[in-house]
């Protein structure tokens, strides 16, 4: 499991060191672009179980076929060294707008990399809106729970 914040600076060559907390449950990550904004950081071994799951969708429907696209076209596997530290690609990096300051973020199942600036923004739009989503999720729950 993947919680917190850690403020990180994005090294010379696109190096970005992990925190140790992170890099302590893998090595060898797969980084992709994320949704909202920021990267996605897998570990190696999740994003085949991710990539198991969008493959039992239909090809047929054109959004499953964008959605694999998305997650696997600029997708990359990368391994740790010995100081925790992953190489970016520079299309990755453009993507998220990595400058200087970056944060990474544990979202539970998987990591999150973003410029520091931008996840604070992104922050102060959703944060007035935690109750309302936290609402949809409590009635979402609701409904499936009674089907079964």
């Amino acid at each position: 499991m993947f919680i917190g914040r850690h403020y990180h600076t994005l090294e010379g060559h696109g190096r970005l060191s992990l925190p140790k907390t992170f890099r302590d449950q893998a090595s060898r990550w797969v980084i992709t672009r994320g949704l909202d904004g920021g990267l996605f950081a897998f570990r190696h071994e999740q994003f085949q179980e991710k990539l198991q799951e969008l493959a039992e969708r239909t090809l047929t429907q054109k959004s499953n076929r964008d959605f694999i696209r998305l997650m696997t076209n600029d997708a990359i596997e990368v391994e740790a060294d010995e100081n925790g530290r992953v190489q970016l690609p520079e299309y990755l990096i453009k993507f998220a707008h990595l400058v200087k300051r970056v944060i990474v973020v544990g979202s539970f199942e998987w990591l999150e990399i973003w410029d520091a600036d931008l996840y604070h923004q992104y922050l102060e739009k959703i944060e007035p809106q935690a109750e309302t989503i936290a609402e949809g999720l409590t009635k979402e729950y609701a409904h499936t729970s009674s089907l079964s």
